[in-house]
């Protein structure tokens, strides 16, 4: 039998329901018996395995049972030297590694155009970032990777920076060149953390972007949940060789559950033993998929749907044929007015749309019919509503100017102003569309009349901003200087 057809907490969850235990331990609902409603919404499968950690089933928080064999086998599917599951999301496992490599003032080199929970954990840490922009793509106005020129200039200026965070993938499927980031860094003696939240298949995948694991970084954190196939909000973190684990593992403790769900666990043994077996296969049927939905938006005429022509082995190493990523500008609406459309006409949800991009998730689910009922209804979009689009902004990122440290500038004394009396000011909250959850000004960052206008512009057009304390976001909080 090959190792990785085992499934340890399912099996042992299997085990756990035959024995028919009485329960006077939580969860309350006692699987199931309090109330019908939960069962009939839920299933009863599902409610039935709802337990808490027992000595039969292990504890996430200090494993040495089946969690221990399960997260054994999550490592060595993966080729990483350990895995810990995350049963708070990739934002969970973001900062863990994050306040693994940095103590309070420490630098951490990393993209401006990283996740919220990258700064959230600048926030609660201390530590200090010192960004580098993303490259520019202005004819799709989207942001890009880190060039190796660029990360080199901000090492040689920080040699005292303890870490080097990368997107692998971007949202838009967009990596950098990661082994090389990886050698620069170990050579100037920085760890090299790595956001795969949005890469899970390219551990399993032929002819796509390089694993962080492969390429030597020190950490990284899978969403399994985005493109492997296991439940929302269930994740994995993967160390390799220079990094102690029972250390990390303390680290995840601090913010981690004490009552992880079994529910969450088991979906990740599931979704890893089926992408040890069949991750090949399914990952070759996932890029042929995305590669014919391209060839046909792109027949439409208008839409762009990019691909690997993009790569200029700069700040574009490398493209994640898996990602379904539209230009939709030349049609007349931003992406966000198409995403709208889709859900709101067609009954198609697609993962996000922003001002001049939308972006579809095709992974391990899909099946072609779904994908051509996108593609037809691109089309009548483009008949019913093309219209004129030079009036539409033509760019996604803004270059920050960091005043102060995330965590300074969020904790500082603070005052409510009127946006559009904001412009100077130092922000003490984010902004942020979500998805895809990247902030357009992190707390620390001075606000200006750019910044201000792409707010605007981008309500209009739909896109849901959060982050502010007021949820309109008429008003901003900013540091009292």
């Amino acid at each position: 039998m090959n190792r990785q057809e085992r499934t340890p907490i399912v099996e042992a969850l299997r085990q756990y329901r035959k024995k028919r235990i009485v329960s006077f331990d939580v969860p309350g609902h006692k699987q199931g018996k309090s109330t019908k409603v939960l069962i009939d919404v839920l299933g009863e499968k599902c409610v039935q395995i709802d337990y808490n950690s027992s000595k039969p089933l292990d504890n996430a928080t200090h494993p040495i049972g089946v969690i221990k064999e399960a997260q054994e086998l999550m490592a060595e599917a993966f080729k990483a030297k350990e895995s810990f599951f995350m049963v708070g999301g990739t934002t969970s496992a973001v900062q863990a590694m994050i306040f693994t490599a940095c103590k309070y003032g420490e630098k951490i080199i990393l993209p401006r155009n990283v996740h919220k929970s990258a700064i959230n954990a600048l926030v609660l840490c201390g530590a200090v970032p010192i960004y580098v922009n993303p490259g520019v793509n202005k004819e799709l106005g989207i942001s890009l990777g880190m060039s190796i020129e660029n990360i080199k200039k901000v090492v040689e200026k920080n040699p005292d920076a303890k870490a080097i965070f990368v997107n692998n993938p971007t949202y838009y499927g967009i990596c950098s060149d990661l082994k090389k980031i990886v050698e620069l860094a170990h050579k100037n003696n920085m760890l090299v953390l790595a956001d795969e939240a949005h890469g899970t298949h390219f551990y399993f995948g032929d002819n796509l972007p390089i694993s962080a694991m492969e390429a030597g970084a020190d950490m990284s954190c899978v969403s399994l949940h985005k493109t492997g196939g296991s439940l929302t909000q269930s994740s994995a973190l993967l160390i390799n060789n220079n990094v102690n684990g029972n250390h990390v593992r303390q680290i995840i403790n601090l913010t981690m559950t004490t009552s992880p769900s079994y529910i969450l666990m088991s979906s990740l043994d599931i979704a890893r033993s089926e992408l040890a077996i069949n991750g090949k296969e399914i990952f070759k049927t996932v890029i042929n998929m995305a590669n014919y939905a391209r060839k046909e938006i792109n027949k439409i005429g208008d839409y762009y749907a990019f691909g690997e022509e993009i790569i200029n082995n700069d700040d574009i190493y490398s493209f994640d044929n898996t990602k379904l990523c539209i230009h939709t500008r030349k049609i007349g609406l931003a992406g966000i007015e198409v995403y709208d459309k889709l859900r709101d006409e067609y009954n198609i949800q697609i993962e996000f749309g922003d001002i001049g991009n939308i972006l579809a998730i095709i992974s391990v689910g899909d099946r072609n019919l779904e994908l051509e009922r996108l593609i037809a209804a691109l089309a009548e979009l483009k008949r019913k509503y093309k219209k004129d689009y030079t009036h539409l902004f033509d760019h996604e990122y803004i270059n920050p100017i960091v005043k102060y440290s995330p965590q300074k500038a969020f904790y500082s004394n603070k005052y409510s102003v009127k946006l559009d009396d904001s412009i100077g000011k130092t922000s003490a909250e984010f902004v942020m569309a979500y998805p895809p959850g990247i902030p357009i000004i992190a707390p620390g960052e001075e606000i200006t009349q750019e910044i201000i206008t792409y707010i605007k512009y981008a309500k209009e057009k739909g896109c849901v901003m959060q982050g502010t304390e007021d949820i309109e976001l008429n008003n901003i909080q900013v540091m009292e200087e």
